[in-house]
């Protein structure tokens, strides 16, 4: 039986078999798209006015993860593992939602994609801090998108930033 050496240390097994099934690879850069989903994010405008902050934390993130369709590969830890779909523009129509989020912690937040099970809308900020947004709350998932990958796709629970 031959074992591929190869695999890459920053992420843990479970989540690198993830990225790797779904076409992931160590250097995958697809800035083209990333730049078509700015430029679709910052043209659109909601009826009340709200528009998308775009920044280059976000636009790096979808580089390297967009359009990703991620399943978990083995079981979780203290919550089922979610499925992804790493777009951004499932964000599309939450300018506003994700604005409030923004102001709440004094930052910006642009929109990742979501889990497809439950539709929570992943997002991103300035910093390159990771959160969920769904019909509980607010969730934190982690420094930076790796982090976030690992919450999810492992079943960690995530911290909650609101009460309901």
């Amino acid at each position: 039986m031959h074992t591929d050496r190869t695999s890459t240390t920053r992420f843990s097994v479970p989540v690198d078999a993830a990225l790797r099934a779904a076409g992931w690879q160590p250097g995958r850069w697809d800035i083209k798209q990333a730049e078509y989903w700015a430029d679709t994010l910052r043209e659109h405008t909601s009826p009340a006015g709200h528009r998308h902050a775009v920044f280059p934390a976000a636009v790096e993130a979808w580089a390297e993860f967009g359009g990703l369709r991620l399943s978990s590969q083995g079981p979780g830890r203290q919550l089922a593992p979610v499925d992804l779909h790493l777009d951004p523009l499932h964000g599309l129509h939450m300018a506003r939602t994700l604005g409030d989020l923004g102001r709440a912690l004094d930052t910006e937040v642009c929109p990742l994609g979501h889990e497809t099970a439950t539709r929570a809308l992943l997002a991103i900020d300035t910093e390159g801090r990771t959160y969920a947004l769904d019909h509980t709350g607010d969730w934190y998932l982690g420094p930076h998108i790796d982090a976030a990958l690992a919450t999810l796709l492992t079943g960690t629970t995530p911290t909650r930033l609101t009460t309901g």
